[in-house]
């Protein structure tokens, strides 16, 4: 088993399966490092889609991730022609729509990077990476789209023996965004020990510069 695999075992697995876990990948024992830690992406906008409309709700979570109205998703933005050409019933489309070359309304041309992740190939490592350097990907989950504001997760060591140990993130918590409310309702956590992970479908990670 690769130390990614190991990566994505961690990112589903429940603490108390952490032990079978390490069994399975060859591995000798596992032992959590720390308490919860909590990470978030600071001043995203507080944006409200105008319709409870997949498209709209789409839109307004691409202009929260992106935090540039010229970029997306303005009427002269540089991606609104292809967020609105995207099914927005799948991150996967949405990603092959925005990846690639773009031109901003005075025309200078950005490169974004949209990459779709399914479930299968998530990796908590990279998740909390991009949650630290401050980019909310978006998540499917139960086919609605949400901004993934932050985490709560844990470190774990994997290994021991002469090869030592090896530290693991393992997350317990989404905190979501509901771009379909103001209120309460708004803030939504997928906690991984009650939701119903098969659920999830992917995310959807973007960069993007200029050229």
């Amino acid at each position: 088993m690769t130390a990614l695999h190991c990566c994505r075992v961690a990112f589903w697995a429940t603490a108390n399966l952490l032990g079978p876990c390490l069994a399975l990948g060859g591995l000798a024992s596992g032992q959590i490092l720390n308490q919860d830690n909590e990470i978030q992406v600071h001043d995203l906008p507080s944006l409200m889609a105008r319709t409870s409309h997949a498209s709209d709700v789409l839109l307004t979570s691409l202009d929260t991730i992106f935090h540039d109205h010229d970029i997306c998703c303005g009427r002269d933005s540089a991606l609104v022609d292809s967020a609105e050409a995207a099914d927005p019933h799948f991150l996967k489309d949405v990603a092959s729509k925005l990846d690639g070359r773009h031109l901003l309304g005075d025309g200078r041309p950005i490169k974004v990077k949209a990459r779709y992740v399914d479930i299968d190939a998530m990796n908590s490592g990279e998740i909390v990476a991009t949650i630290t350097n401050q980019h909310a990907p978006l998540m499917e989950w139960d086919s609605h789209i949400y901004v993934v504001r932050g985490v709560v997760f844990f470190w774990a060591a994997y290994g021991g023996g002469e090869q030592g140990y090896t530290p693991v993130t393992v997350i317990r918590k989404f905190l979501l965004l509901d771009t379909r409310y103001s209120d309460s309702r708004r803030d939504v956590v997928l906690d991984r020990e009650t939701a119903d992970l098969k659920k999830v479908q992917g995310m959807l990670f973007v960069q993007w510069s200029s050229e």
